[in-house]
This record gives structure tokens, sequence and C-alpha cells, in this order.
């Protein structure tokens, strides 16, 4: 079902995990990708026949220049994914302030600078759509719930969580819809960093790690890339065309415990 044809979407932070796997679903269900990141994404680009940017969400500059592609290239932007992000795991003793600006700086104004340049564009777009045009916010379930060890990261999360909310109703007169994504622990490369702590804190293998961790959630398994990706594939599409200001928790029920 290509139910984005015709669209044009970016994707930030696309050169793997989630971003990766939100790039080719979004592809599959008709849309042109770009996929942007710090490194190179254009292995993904190439999968879906789509275009590969460098960009550091952290910059203005790159944000301008990949707003222009975007208008010049493709023609517009229908759909923004904001999933660049970074993760930290540290008690508030040895959390430092530069530890603190550095994850604020990629996952909550990296969020805010792809909002603000991306609206105008969205909002050029939106008419041609029955739902409108789409932000989709990458937050977490840390951006829902405490975890201890990880404030820096909460914060930013929540950060995420309640611009997500301000900015739907701004821009809800204007037909673009704004969502947050709330991901629990998903295997990927970011996901096996918090079961490499996990073993290292409870002294276990792996094997043991993925084990306990999957009882943690009441589904009892790890989250895949792809269950995001079929979430903001839902939330970009017109099938959400009445959702905005939302929080759509992809958590194997963690957060309903």
């Amino acid at each position: 079902m290509r139910e984005l044809e015709g669209r044009v979407a970016l994707v930030t932070g696309a050169s793997r995990g989630i971003g990766a796997a939100t790039a080719r679903a979004l592809a599959a269900a008709g849309a042109r990708v770009i996929v942007t990141d710090v490194s190179d994404a254009s292995e993904v680009s190439a999968e879906i026949d789509g275009f590969s940017l460098r960009q550091d969400v952290t910059r203005e500059s790159d944000w301008e220049a990949v707003m222009a592609f975007a208008r010049a290239e493709a023609g517009g932007l229908d759909i923004l994914v904001n999933n660049a992000g970074l993760f930290l795991q540290k008690s508030l003793a040895n959390t430092t302030l530069e530890d603190w600006r550095k994850l604020h700086a990629v996952n909550v104004e990296g969020v805010f600078l792809g909002c603000k340049y991306a609206a105008p564009l969205l909002t050029e777009r939106a008419p041609r759509w029955a739902g409108g045009t789409a932000i989709v916010n990458l937050s977490s379930v840390a951006g829902l719930v405490g975890a201890a060890g990880a404030i820096c990261y909460n914060a930013s999360k929540g950060a995420v969580r309640i611009m997500t909310k301000g900015l739907a109703l701004e821009l809800a007169r204007s037909q673009v819809r704004v969502n947050s994504v709330h991901p629990g622990l998903i295997d990927t490369h970011m996901g096996q960093e918090v079961l490499d702590r996990t073993a290292a804190r409870l002294g276990v293998g792996d094997n043991e790690a993925r084990t306990r961790m999957a009882r943690g959630h009441p589904l009892g398994r790890l989250g895949q890339d792809r269950n995001i990706a079929d979430a903001v594939c839902f939330l970009a599409s017109d099938r959400a065309a009445y959702v905005t200001g939302s929080e759509l928790v992809v958590d194997g029920g963690f957060t309903a415990q």
C-alpha cells in the first residue's frame, strides 16, 4: 500500500537503526526520502533510491542547506522525522555540564531547528493532502518516566515531548500535524548501549542481559526498529489526519506497569 505516494520526507540520523528503518518504510509507502546524518548515509539512500546529505542537526546553516535542497531537488517537503539523537547514561554526580549541553544540542536544539526550518515548506504543501503535512519527533519512554542514572537523557526527551505539543497547537491552523513517538528498548546500536551497561552492572553476559530486559516488558521481548518505523509511517499518513499533539508509545507495555 503506497499511501505516501507523491510525498517528500526527510529523516535525520538515518544512517542506521530506527532512522534507516524509517527511511526504508517511508520509501516503501511511496515517499521520496531525503536521509541525513553526520556520518555517511549514502548506503541507505541508494537502497531506497533517495537522496543523502551530510548534516549536523545542531548547525543552523546545515538546516538551511537541507531545506534549500528539499525545495530545489524534490519540490518541497511533506514529512519531517526528527530522529537524530544521542544517548547518555551517567549518574548525576558524573554528568558534566559539557555532557548536558552536548546531549541537549542534538536531542533538543536539533529538533527545534528542524521544526523551525521545515515548517514553512510543510505549510506550503499542506493543502495537497487530506491530512495535511506532518512532523514526527522521536522522543522516548525516558520522556515519560524517569530512569535512574539517565537524568540528562530524561530531560532532553521530556523536552521533545512537550515541545511537540506546543508546536502542534501553533501549527494546527496551517494543517501541519506534529506528534511524538516514544520507543521503549529497541534492538539497535543505541539499545545495545543500554544492554551493555546492564550486563556490566549485573555482571552477566549479553544474552542474560537481554533476557532480563525482555522480562521487564509485558510482551516479553525487545522492540525492533521496524516497530518504530511503522508508527512513524502511520503518523505521517492520512490515516492519522485527526491526530496532532499526541504521543504514540511503542514500548511493549513497559510504561503501562
